[in-house]
C-alpha cells in the first residue's frame, strides 16, 4: 500500500562550537515546537545541587552564593551514560557513580580586589567508603568531564562568583548531580532556543502593530530567502499550514549544540 507521507528532514545551514542553525521541514507546527521544548527541558546535564559552606567571609550571603554556583555550568558530555541518577544509585549517599565533588578554598592576602570565579572550583573523588556502587560509567567520562565550562581554554572567560579583599576568604563544598530543566532551570543545556516560520507571514499568524509602514518597522529575518515572496494579487489560502520551521540552538557549553540536537532521537525513542 502507497502513502502520501513526506519523511522529516533536517538541512544544517550553520554549526559553531556554542550554537548551530538548522532547517526542519515535513513536519507540523506542534512537532516542530516540542523539539523547541525538549531541547530546553528534557535533555540531562550535571549542576552543581548542594553546597556545604565551611568558610564565607565575603560581603555576599551563603544563599546567593549558593545559587551563582548552581547556575555555573559543568562539562556534562555524554551525560546520559557517564553518570547515574542520584535517587537510582545504591550509595549511601553520594559517590563517583552518581554525583561530582568540586571544593572551593580561596583566600585574599594582599591589598586588591581578588576575583572568584569558576576556575577556583576543583573536582576532588569521593571518600573510599561510600563507594558501594559499581558500573563503567566512569569509563564513559571524557576528562574535563564535571569541570566548569572553559576551564583552562585560552580566551574563554571564567563565571565570576564574587570579590574579596585582604582578609576574606572563602571555602566551600559542592556537590554535582545529574538532573533536568523540568526540575531546575539549572540542568538546561540551551541558553537560547528559537524557531521561525512563514518569514512573509503569508498565514497570516502575526498581527503587526505598526504606526506608518508595515514593511519598513517590521523588517524580514534572513529566512525570507528560503522562500518565495508573497504576490500582491495573490488569494489567501485557509487551508495552508507551516511545514519549514527555522531553527537556532545555543548552548551554555555543558554540552555541544551537536549532541543537543542528536539526543532528540533518544528523546523521541
Amino acid at each position: 500500500m502507497q502513502t502520501d507521507l513526506v519523511e522529516p528532514t533536517v538541512r544544517i545551514r550553520e554549526l559553531k562550537k556554542d550554537r548551530v542553525n538548522f532547517v526542519l521541514e515535513n513536519v507540523d507546527l506542534a512537532f516542530a515546537n516540542s523539539l523547541r521544548r525538549v531541547m530546553m527541558a528534557d535533555i540531562p546535564t550535571i549542576a552543581i545541587d548542594l553546597v556545604e559552606i565551611q568558610t564565607n567571609l565575603t560581603v555576599l550571603p551563603d544563599e546567593f552564593i549558593a545559587h551563582r554556583l548552581g547556575m555555573v555550568p559543568l562539562v556534562s558530555t555524554n551525560c546520559d551514560e557517564a553518570m547515574k541518577y542520584n535517587r537510582d544509585c545504591n550509595c549511601i549517599s553520594f559517590c563517583d557513580y552518581c554525583s561530582i565533588r568540586l571544593e572551593l578554598d580561596v583566600r585574599c592576602d594582599e591589598a586588591v580586589t581578588m576575583d572568584i570565579t569558576s576556575n577556583h572550583l576543583e573536582v576532588v573523588a569521593h571518600q573510599e567508603d561510600s563507594m558501594l556502587e559499581s558500573g563503567d560509567e566512569l569509563s564513559k567520562r571524557s576528562h574535563d568531564f564535571g569541570h566548569p565550562v572553559g576551564k583552562g581554554v585560552a580566551g574563554v572567560p571564567p563565571v565570576l562568583l564574587c570579590k574579596i579583599r585582604k582578609g576574606q576568604s572563602l571555602k566551600m563544598t559542592c556537590i554535582a548531580k545529574k538532573g533536568i530543566a523540568k526540575e531546575h532551570a539549572k540542568w538546561s543545556p540551551c541558553s537560547a532556543v528559537s524557531f521561525e516560520y512563514d518569514p512573509y507571514n503569508k498565514l497570516r499568524h502575526t498581527t503587526y502593530w505598526f504606526e506608518n509602514d508595515e514593511r519598513a518597522e517590521w523588517p524580514l529575518s534572513d529566512n525570507k530567502l528560503e522562500e518565495d515572496a508573497p504576490r500582491d494579487d495573490e488569494l489567501f489560502d485557509f487551508n495552508a499550514k507551516p511545514n519549514k520551521f527555522y531553527f537556532e540552538v545555543e548552548t551554555d557549553g555543558s554540552l555541544s549544540p551537536q549532541e543537543v540536537v542528536l539526543k532528540l532521537n533518544y528523546r523521541k525513542n
